[in-house]
């Protein structure tokens, strides 16, 4: 991982100074340890117990900056997690899940930086396409064509709001908006790796309903991985002890 910078990104974002490339710091991860969301209260908490855990590839980044940063490869195996338990929760099946799983994984392996960069799902639903066997190998999963077509059409709206859709992305949300809303929610909920509370998870703005469990559990999986990444342990050991520390 990179050495650490002179200041948290805690300090960075408060500044409006942050770099294009921001990777978590022990200061940063303090902060959003210690501001937990609200706890479910009216459902129990679910375990992740056999969440599918796809992990992105170094090589599928445009720079190995960028993978080991906010959107890398933490980033996206957390957004599969969360999109394998959503998937779960509104009762996918098997291969509409794994299309799901996939295009989160990947949804932001295009990124130019880690700021707003609009056209990022664009091109990463473009490489989706252009690559989806070696990535479905990799990850030694089998999604048929016709849902590669509508997992790659997620990654392209990922970042955009529905009412930015153009007419043939709005054709494409219709024949399977679950792909799209799922993937945005799961998204949304890894939003806690952010060093500001004001870039934290809204609901809002998404069209699926979030069990009142999963906010919870998305902030501790976001601490668990990069807690342990911190200590130094690689991207599949830190999340492997994410997930096996709230399974337990």
């Amino acid at each position: 991982m990179p050495g650490p910078s002179k200041h948290s990104l805690r300090e960075l974002a408060a500044a409006r100074a942050l770099p294009d490339h921001q990777f978590m710091d022990v200061p940063t991860l303090n902060w959003i340890a210690g501001n937990p969301p609200p706890p479910a209260v009216e459902t129990p908490a679910q375990s992740p117990d056999g969440a599918l855990l796809l992990i992105p590839d170094t090589s599928w980044f445009t720079t190995p900056e960028q993978a080991d940063g906010l959107h890398g490869i933490s980033h996206g195996a957390r957004t599969c997690i969360l999109a394998f338990l959503l998937a779960r929760t509104h009762g996918l099946d098997q291969q509409h899940t794994t299309a799901l799983c996939t295009a989160a994984a990947v949804h932001d392996c295009r990124r130019h930086n880690d700021r707003t960069d609009p056209e990022h799902g664009r091109r990463a639903a473009a490489w989706f396409t252009d690559h989806a066997e070696t990535v479905l190998r990799t990850f030694d999963q089998d999604v048929p064509p016709p849902l590669r077509a509508d997992a790659a059409s997620a990654i392209a709206v990922h970042n955009l709001p529905y009412d930015a859709f153009s007419p043939q992305q709005r054709a494409a949300y219709h024949r399977h908006p679950h792909l799209t809303d799922l993937l945005k929610a799961a998204d949304c909920l890894d939003r806690y790796r952010l060093p500001t509370s004001r870039w934290w998870p809204n609901t809002t703005h998404l069209r699926v309903v979030i069990p009142t469990w999963l906010p919870p559990l998305a902030h501790r999986l976001v601490v668990h991985s990069e807690r342990a990444r911190l200590d130094g342990a690689c991207h599949h050991d830190a999340l492997t002890h994410a997930l096996t520390t709230l399974t337990h």
